[in-house]
Formats: C-alpha cells, sequence, structure tokens
C-alpha cells in the first residue's frame, strides 16, 4: 500500500532565554493514500505544531516528513514554496483571509497565483 505521508521521528524544541521546551518527541506514523486520520489531544499538547511542520509552515529540530515522494527537510525555501503552492491545501482553524477582499476574491486569489487562466478565475 502506498503512504500518501509517512511523520518519521519528529521532533520540535523551541529555545528560549535560558530554557527550552520540547514540543513534539520522536512522533512517528505513515496514513495510506485513501485514508482518513484525525489528531486529538490536550490542550497545548502539539497537535497544532505538528501540523504546521507537515505543512510546511515550521520546521522540526528532528526527523523527518515526507509527502509522496518528497521529504520536506531536502527541500530549499524557494522549492517549499513551490510545493505548498502546487501540493497542498490548507483549512485553518481561524478564516485567514485577506479583509481587504471579498470572500471570493480571497478564493479566487489560490488560482491567480498559480497562474490560471480567467476563465477559471471567474
Amino acid at each position: 500500500m502506498t503512504h500518501a505521508l509517512v511523520v518519521s521521528n519528529v521532533s520540535k524544541k523551541y529555545n528560549m532565554v535560558g530554557s527550552s521546551i520540547q514540543v513534539l518527541s520522536n512522533v512517528s506514523f505513515s496514513i495510506s493514500q485513501g485514508e482518513f486520520t484525525g489528531i486529538m489531544g490536550s490542550s497545548g499538547s502539539g497537535k497544532s505544531t505538528l501540523l504546521d511542520i507537515i505543512g510546511t509552515i515550521d520546521q522540526s529540530t528532528g526527523g523527518y516528513v515526507l509527502i509522496g515522494d518528497q521529504r520536506l527537510d531536502q527541500l530549499s525555501e524557494n522549492q517549499l514554496s513551490e510545493f505548498r503552492r502546487d501540493k497542498l491545501g490548507f483549512i485553518f482553524q481561524n478564516y485567514n483571509l485577506l479583509d481587504a477582499l471579498t470572500l471570493r476574491e480571497n478564493i479566487a486569489l489560490a488560482l491567480v497565483i498559480q497562474n490560471k487562466p480567467k476563465q477559471k478565475v471567474d
């Protein structure tokens, strides 16, 4: 069975002045093509941090994430930008819409960024 996502020994530590906080420690799992998975845990348990790492919004301090055949920690910043643009979709907990745009314009913006023809954007 083909894995759509592999998370292997992912860790995340935030360094603060004089101390550090270990948020994730050696998290590993895989999700197969067509499989649906939920991530549950108490507030502050690292769910959002894990999803930020999987979604390329943040970087792990250990381990790696593989989406399809792309190992995310081996991509340059430009490659990560292209990967986010072309391969990932986000549904944020908060809307994260641009206030200056209408809802329709916010949705169309993603297509404009991908240089889709005007007919597809309208």
